[in-house]
């Protein structure tokens, strides 16, 4: 069967416009003749999707056990659009409104320490340089958008800004250094254990089927140390954790052996607040409810106390 003769099977189509990723590709659940239901991504863009590259290189098929994607087919419809299709995994999928319990939060994170056990030493090429991943959020990257009309990136620019004024700026001010040029802050992380990261560990981006893992969306793939992925993790899903961030930290440093080490723990929540320290500044400011905004204020004040830590334990002394 060509790939595109997958959906001619389909008997009835969703869209799914208010789905909890934040990925921004149209998305649409297709159920089949035979049954299956599937749910199909659509990325427009000027090249085909990494994720398709990574998936069609087989790279996600070297995935340890207990670690899985949900891709089935994938092709580009033309110059602009590639379409991945990926198996409906209905509720299994991790969202918001359903915290995950220590023992379920256990299994996720050993089983992420598996895949970096897996690739240690040893990522795969062609995936996006550790830099750009690390200043997906980085003023410099959002300006033209924000000036082309997209309102997310006048927010998160406004959010910087936010951010600057809440955080003193002992802090603030590295943080906004280092996401000028992540370079140094790059190559810092590569000096210890690297190895395959997912790039965007959001919960969402999350199944759990049975004692599986099951990850997607991994448009973001990138090689670096693997407590990135966690800490990631922490950053944009930590309310839907059951477990405290040190448990869940102290879980993946004994479950990931030599492919963690403390130093990467320390660069890698500092470069994390990097990542989301916006998101983090807007809600613990502007979040209309109080109980949320007080809860988004200590959580903010942990991910500064991390980063002060790391600047002061001298690991990026050109600061």
């Amino acid at each position: 069967m060509a790939p595109s003769e997958l959906l001619q099977d389909a008997v009835r189509r969703e869209a799914l416009a208010g789905h909890d990723g934040k990925s921004g590709a149209g998305l649409e659940r297709v159920w089949l003749a035979d049954g299956r239901a599937l749910v199909v991504k659509r990325v427009i863009g000027t090249t085909v999707a990494p994720e398709h590259l990574l998936w069609r290189s087989g790279i996600l098929d070297r995935l340890p056990p207990g670690v899985g994607h949900a891709i089935v087919d994938g092709w580009v419809e033309d110059d602009h659009t590639t379409v991945i299709v990926m198996r409906d995994l209905g509720d299994a999928v991790l969202s918001w409104d359903r915290p995950l319990s220590t023992a379920s939060t256990r299994v996720m994170v050993e089983r992420l320490a598996a895949m970096h056990r897996a690739f240690l030493d040893a990522p795969p090429d062609g995936l996006a340089p550790l830099t750009d991943v690390l200043e997906m959020f980085a003023p410099h990257r959002l300006t033209a958008r924000a000036e082309a009309g997209s309102a997310m990136c006048a927010l998160i620019l406004r959010a910087w800004e936010v951010f600057v004024d809440t955080v003193p700026a002992e802090v603030a001010d590295p943080v906004m250094t280092l996401l000028a040029d992540t370079t140094g802050l790059a190559a810092a992380m590569n000096e210890g254990p690297v190895t395959f990261l997912h790039g965007d560990l959001a919960a969402v981006n999350m199944a759990i089927e049975g004692d599986d893992l099951v990850l997607f969306d991994w448009a973001t793939a990138t090689v670096g140390p693997g407590v990135l992925d966690i800490a990631r993790t922490l950053a944009a899903s930590s309310s839907m954790l059951e477990p405290s961030r040190e448990e869940i930290l102290a879980t993946y440093a004994g479950a990931a052996g030599p492919a963690y080490d403390e130093r990467s723990e320390r660069l890698a929540l500092l470069a994390t607040l990097g990542w989301l320290g916006w998101n983090k500044a807007l809600d613990a400011v502007e979040h209309p409810d109080p109980a949320i905004r007080a809860q988004e204020q200590q959580d903010l004040a942990w991910w500064v106390h991390q980063a002060r830590t790391t600047l002061e334990s001298g690991d990026l002394s050109w600061i």
